[in-house]
């Protein structure tokens, strides 16, 4: 994997920080999602949605700064990539919560483009448990 240098990295725009996250998120959580056995195509993309949505995304990056989860380092990049301007915001969602939600793909995708793999995979492994311990409180 090519590294680039901390100094470029902490210079790149912050949307296309989370542009890289974006990537580097879903590819994980397919692959949690295959690792738990799940294989049928509409089971995953359905499954997947919960993850990886705009709504889901904001809501963990949420609950990471609020329990101090993130670094100072990481909440400056998350900030960065939340009040980046965006030519476009989706349709199915808020502009407060597709601009957190950017911030929460910057953090990963500024992780992942240092070569930080053991924080960038904590980052990943701490917003699967977020999301899978929501989940488990809407059934009680």
């Amino acid at each position: 994997m090519y590294v680039l240098r901390q100094a470029d990295v902490k210079q790149m725009n912050a949307l296309a920080l989370a542009y890289m996250g974006d990537a580097v998120y879903e590819q994980a959580v397919r692959e949690h999602l295959l690792r738990l056995g799940r294989v049928r195509p509409n089971v995953l993309h359905r499954e997947a949605t919960r993850y990886v949505s705009a709504k889901s995304q904001a809501a963990i990056v949420k609950a990471m700064v609020e329990s101090g989860f993130l670094t100072e380092t990481e909440q400056a990049v998350m900030r960065r990539g939340r009040n980046a301007k965006s030519g476009s915001i989706p349709k199915n969602t808020d502009v407060v919560t597709y601009k957190n939600s950017s911030g929460f793909e910057a953090v990963l995708g500024f992780l992942h483009l240092l070569g930080e793999t053991e924080r960038a995979q904590a980052f990943i492994d701490e917003a699967i448990r977020l999301i899978e311990k929501s989940r488990e409180e809407e059934t009680i």
